[in-house]
């Protein structure tokens, strides 16, 4: 590890929370180790994952991306593993990098291990409060093969999305079906998802309006999982006959996380856009002495 201090910033969108790492030249070396440490909600600074900034010309897995995309989130999960994409902390990536100066409102091109994510960072509202931020989130992928959810000796058949990472969204009839979210729920067959899923449990709100919760993958229970809202809506558009590619418009659902509202859209080309808040809460610098031990 460097001796140069170690500046953080915490993030969250609808309550899924991120310790920011600016490391715009690629310097810092974080293992998986160090990562569990800075997301310790108790001995740590506490987070669902962490959100390198690292320019995409500096780091090895998104060099071929810097044409399009300046910027690389390097993006790992609280247990330190290293995941593909976080829809939550695509937002919160755009929105540090306007806190930073290094964007303004408008478009920007953001890369992720799942490909290039587009943003738009809206206007502030007129009382003066941050603009959403909208991410193109790519297309769903909708694998063939039956899949179920097991939990609690109680099992349901699942749909499997891949937003760029692996879900499986179940329909239940109360959200309490998914007990407490501290294990994995058992997913079978384990083939389909050979490094893991996500998770998502959902009941309808109203017409077009679903809630749901979610177990990720490597961290657990959290207030939000913004590719997973994105799973949850193409599966539940499906289940409700709604294929945007079909009807030849674009099809809305509002959902409700545990954290807050997103709204996602469903494009005839199928492009799935999310949109949703995103906050700086807070920044500073790691204590010297405290980061030599854990982050060593």
């Amino acid at each position: 590890m460097s001796t140069a201090p170690i500046e953080f910033l915490k993030g969250h969108g609808t309550e899924n929370d991120f310790v920011i790492i600016p490391d715009h030249d690629g310097r810092l070396e974080l293992s998986p180790a160090a990562v569990a440490r800075l997301c310790d909600r108790r001995a740590g600074l506490g987070a669902d994952g962490v959100l390198r900034v690292v320019r995409s010309a500096a780091h090895p897995e998104a060099r071929a991306m810097a044409g399009e995309a300046e910027w690389f989130m390097d993006y790992r999960n609280s247990d330190g593993s290293v995941a593909e994409m976080c829809g939550n902390g695509v937002r919160v990536f755009a929105r540090y990098l306007q806190h930073a100066g290094l964007v303004g409102e408008g478009d920007l091109a953001v890369a992720t291990r799942a490909g290039i994510r587009r943003a738009h960072i809206a206007k502030p509202g007129p009382d003066g409060e941050p603009g959403d931020v909208t991410v193109s989130m790519g297309r769903a992928a909708l694998p063939e093969g039956e899949v179920t959810v097991t939990v609690d000796g109680r099992s349901w058949p699942a749909r499997n999305v891949n937003m760029g990472n692996p879900h499986a969204v179940a329909f239940v009839d109360d959200l309490a079906h998914a007990g407490k979210l501290f294990d994995a729920p058992a997913v079978a067959p384990a083939s389909a998802y050979p490094e893991g899923v996500n998770v998502e449990f959902v009941v309808d709100r109203g017409p077009r309006h679903v809630a749901l919760r979610v177990h990720e993958r490597g961290s657990g229970e959290t207030r939000s999982c913004g590719t997973g809202a994105c799973a949850v809506m193409v599966a539940t558009a499906r289940r409700d006959g709604a294929d945007p590619a079909v009807l030849g418009h674009p099809v809305t659902y509002t959902v409700d996380v545990l954290g807050g509202r997103l709204v996602i859209s469903e494009l005839p080309d199928g492009t799935v856009e999310m949109t949703g808040p995103a906050v700086i809460v807070a920044e500073g610098v790691l204590d010297a002495s405290w980061a030599a031990r854990a982050l060593a």
